[in-house]
């Protein structure tokens, strides 16, 4: 395991044992964070964003990672996260392929892709089958989460 690999697997090993510091350490300070849910987040919003969604499952988050692969610039993992959605409690099990992109040893990049549609079939039920593909229900669900964060950040 090269130095790469090793970040990210103490990244996931830290968000699997609801370690939000941890996870933090592993971010350049200039790091961004792009997934389907938040957009873009910059710098200290991506560690807030981490630490509000392991305080958030109350301990309900199963954080699970595999094929991780790095070189010196850039790298990428599979996980998987099963929790049950705070809006609705409906279980999730919502898979994501990550990529990386490194700098002075840290994650200057982090990039999650997952399926929106799917996602939201599981966390919305009907209406997240049935709107879950449109771009004004993506739109709708970026809203509320950097909302939540916004909340989150104010009440620290």
């Amino acid at each position: 395991m090269n130095a790469n690999e090793s970040v990210i697997t103490k990244f996931y090993t830290a968000f699997s044992n609801a370690d939000a510091k941890t996870m933090s350490e592993c971010y350049h300070p200039k790091v961004h964070f792009i997934d389907p849910a938040f957009g873009l987040l910059k710098e200290e919003q991506v560690s807030q964003m981490w630490e509000m969604l392991i305080l958030k499952s109350k301990g309900n988050i199963k954080i699970e990672f595999s094929n991780v692969k790095a070189d010196e610039f850039s790298g990428s993992a599979r996980w998987v996260a099963t929790y049950n959605f705070s809006k609705t409690n409906r279980k999730v099990i919502n898979h994501i392929a990550a990529e990386f992109v490194f700098q002075d040893g840290l994650i200057i990049k982090h990039t999650d892709n997952f399926d929106v549609w799917k996602w939201s079939k599981q966390a919305f039920g009907v209406t997240g089958y049935l709107l879950g593909w449109t771009g004004f229900f993506h739109n709708k669900i970026q809203e509320q989460a950097l909302l939540s964060l916004k909340k989150f950040q104010q009440s620290n």
